[in-house]
């Protein structure tokens, strides 16, 4: 299949042709035509894998073929950070070049004047974090009378971060007459739960195990002491091949700030992201890791999706993520759009047990490395030495898709 066929506006396809695609992912084949027929849709898929575009592109056709009854927001994605908001509107500025609709991202962090005038201005489509979003709401500055769709996009993240009384929320203050989209990782009951309430008849479409890691990931555990991660750390990044483009993710801010400082010591370039970082600070690290100016991210996991980055050689565990579905999804910032990467997790004694039940989720054997000339407080289990690998050359991608050139 290619776009050709799913039945989009010409002036679309003429955009994703000039951003070099062809052939849509599976989420976006088996999604986008039960989008274009007006059917409400839960749709999961792995990371990287092309689900903002593919309710994106479908919500472009729609406003461009259809229509306005009336004046006001025609379409609301609601994500759980502000990278994904961000996200969101970047892919429809990039595929709606030749359609006139438009589009802005709502979150907090920022000052409010810009989005005020915006709002002012006349908005097709919003994407925006929950709380910014009610807060103008509230103010008197958005009226959902003429809402057509509504997309909860990450709906788990939502979840898992507290996000449904304020999701609960928003749904009360929109027209019950409205196309339901949720896309997201994982279904876990909560999902369904909500999705009950909201969706009629709705088209459940799963996109690969909810269980599984991309098939272009190595994985290799390194047990090592907790005071001696730092150091086995820097060993990795300055020796091992092809470490162009790493993302390190710790479990606390205070560890990605602590982790960053000892990297920016030892002249690594570094950026970070966190939760408490300001917007213009998260997006400058964004960017100056996105553009290649700085070599490693140091991040929590308000990373862990949404940061849509190409080519991320490598995916560091400094502390091993606390459920396996965090591990699935910290690991699929690397392997992107069927290429390959390496996710490598640096394993304490007391985070064994999570290694553990990470094998057991992910049907898989992380196999434990150690490094052959590194001093060890308490010698790891395995003895197996870090293999060599050439640096790989990996194709540009959008939308979790590969460019074809």
């Amino acid at each position: 299949m290619k776009f050709d066929d799913l039945g989009l506006h010409a002036d679309l396809l003429k955009g994703i042709k000039d951003l070099g695609f062809e052939t849509p992912t599976p989420v976006q084949a088996e999604s986008i035509p039960h989008i274009l027929a007006g059917r409400d849709v839960i749709a999961s898929a792995q990371t990287g894998t092309g689900k903002t575009a593919a309710f994106v592109l479908p919500i472009l056709h729609r406003l461009s073929t259809i229509p306005r009854r009336k004046l006001g927001v025609r379409a609301l994605i609601v994500s759980p950070t502000r990278e994904l908001t961000l996200q969101s509107m970047d892919h429809l500025k990039k595929l709606s070049r030749y359609v006139h609709l438009k589009g802005h991202a709502i979150f907090g962090g920022v000052p409010m004047d810009p989005q005020i005038a915006m709002l002012k201005q006349g908005l097709d489509i919003i994407s925006a974090t929950p709380g910014r979003l009610l807060d103008h709401v509230y103010s008197g500055r958005i009226d959902f009378g003429a809402l057509e769709v509504l997309v909860l996009d990450e709906a788990d993240r939502m979840m898992d971060m507290g996000f449904l009384p304020d999701i609960k929320r928003i749904l009360s203050l929109l027209p019950p007459k409205r196309q339901n989209l949720i896309f997201s990782a994982t279904i876990p009951a909560e999902i369904m739960t909500l999705a009950k309430e909201i969706c009629h008849d709705a088209v459940t479409v799963r996109v690969s195990p909810q269980t599984t890691t991309a098939a272009g990931i190595r994985h290799a555990v390194y047990p090592v002491s907790q005071p001696q991660k730092t150091e086995l750390l820097l060993r990795l990044l300055n020796e091992h091949p092809g470490m162009s483009s790493v993302i390190i993710f710790t479990r606390t801010k205070i560890k990605a700030d602590k982790v960053g400082r000892s990297l920016e010591r030892a002249g690594i370039k570094v950026a970070i992201i966190h939760g408490d970082r300001s917007q213009i600070q998260r997006s400058r690290a964004l960017d100056s890791f996105k553009y290649g100016k700085t070599q490693v991210l140091v991040a929590t996991d308000v990373a862990a999706r949404g940061i849509d980055v190409k080519d991320i050689s490598h995916v560091i565990n400094y502390d091993v993520p606390s459920t396996p579905e965090d591990y699935i999804h910290r690991a699929g910032r690397t392997a992107r759009a069927e290429t390959e990467g390496d996710a490598f997790s640096l394993v304490a004694p007391d985070e064994e047990e999570m290694i553990t039940e990470i094998e057991r989720v992910i049907n898989q054997r992380l196999p434990r490395v150690t490094l052959p000339d590194f001093t060890y407080e308490k010698r790891p289990a395995s003895h197996h030495r870090a293999h060599s690998r050439p640096h790989r050359t990996r194709h540009q991608s959008f939308g979790g898709q590969a460019r074809h050139r």
